[in-house]
């Protein structure tokens, strides 16, 4: 009786010291990721040049050149750039803008184009360059150029520009 005992008071102890061993090692400090604590969204600024803007007209076979500033208060992380129709009038909770639209139409042949950018490590501000070249062959019309940041922490902005591309 008393070894079942003694068993007993051992195997609980082992498993109490065991419990409090991985407890102490799987806290970690925020201190260690300075993202921890980021609760502000990155910033989409129109720098100097600023290109695509609403209302901008390209023609097919042309290139976007887009230019935008980005900050953030801690880092960045990377960016997206997403293009598609807007033959039916849709709109965006964004900045695009009050331009002109063609008629309503149904794609034949839209323009879609959706890329990841990388922004190199460590960086609170980034002159985004990026040259798109626009397909001979797409219906012409109304697109949205839509620019997705997202900083380290996984705060995203959204801008939408509205542009027209033409024969």
């Amino acid at each position: 009786m008393k070894k079942n005992i003694s068993f007993l008071l051992y195997a609980f102890f082992l498993i109490v010291s065991m419990g409090l061993a991985l407890g102490l090692t799987s806290c970690s400090s925020d201190d260690d990721d300075p993202t921890a604590n980021d609760q502000e969204k990155p910033k989409i600024e129109d720098g100097e040049l600023p290109n695509p803007i609403d209302c901008q007209n390209y023609r097919r076979g042309e290139t976007i050149s887009f230019r935008y500033t980005f900050t953030d208060n801690v880092e960045l992380g990377n960016f997206n750039i997403e293009i598609h129709n807007n033959f039916d009038h849709h709109t965006h909770s964004t900045s695009a803008g009050d331009c002109p639209l063609d008629d309503k139409k149904s794609p034949v042949n839209p323009w879609v184009y959706n890329q990841d950018q990388n922004i190199p490590a460590g960086l609170k501000s980034y002159e985004a360059k990026v040259d798109i070249a626009i397909p001979t062959d797409i219906d012409p019309g109304d697109y949205h150029f839509m620019i997705r940041l997202t900083d380290k922490a996984g705060w995203q902005q959204l801008k939408a520009v509205s542009i027209k591309i033409k024969e």
